[in-house]
């Protein structure tokens, strides 16, 4: 399977299907990873974070809607406002960001719902599905937002290269399929 991502209007798209999060998903991780990045209690401006975490502005302002409707943010509008973690990092798992942003985790819609399939409570694959579920979900909660941040400088030079790499040049290349 060919998973070279290719640009297109400043987003990677990818050649061949992929089992995976959704672009709301990858990007409320940006958002939540560059507050638990910041001191405790730390507020920030959905700009600030859009600019640092090289996310556009409006999406950001849907994903905190979101995220504080689950919990994992809190906002203060106004003068002064901004969004802060609803909780401390080290509470905050990458299930919980799962579960806010796509409803949880499923591997096939037989796992959540035996109704949907009328072998569903005799069948093998039903049930190794239902392991590789419960097996997602136990490591996504061992994840936690704490972790993530420990190293900071990883994020400099991810976003350092992320940078150069949607750099007006950078994306002529891409799309001309030069290297």
């Amino acid at each position: 399977m060919n998973t070279d991502p290719i640009l297109i209007s400043n987003q990677y798209h990818y050649l061949d299907g992929m089992l995976g999060i959704g672009r709301q998903t990858d990007y409320a991780a940006r958002l939540l990873l560059h507050l638990a990045c910041l001191e405790p209690e730390a507020q920030v401006t959905i700009a600030e974070v859009a600019a640092q975490r090289g996310l556009p502005a409006a999406f950001v302002r849907r994903l905190v809607g979101k995220l504080t409707r689950a919990g994992l943010l809190a906002s203060v509008r106004g003068m002064g406002g901004g969004i802060r973690l609803a909780r401390p990092a080290s509470q905050i798992t990458l299930l919980d960001l799962v579960q806010a942003m796509e409803g949880g985790v499923a591997i096939n819609h037989c796992v959540d719902n035996l109704q949907s399939c009328p072998l569903a409570l005799h069948c093998p694959v039903q049930s190794a599905w239902s392991d590789v579920t419960r097996s997602l979900e136990s490591s996504l909660k061992e994840v936690t937002f704490a972790r993530l941040a420990a190293h900071p400088s990883h994020h400099a030079a991810a976003h350092r290269s992320r940078a150069a790499m949607e750099s007006p040049a950078a994306r002529r290349l891409k799309v001309s399929g030069e290297r």
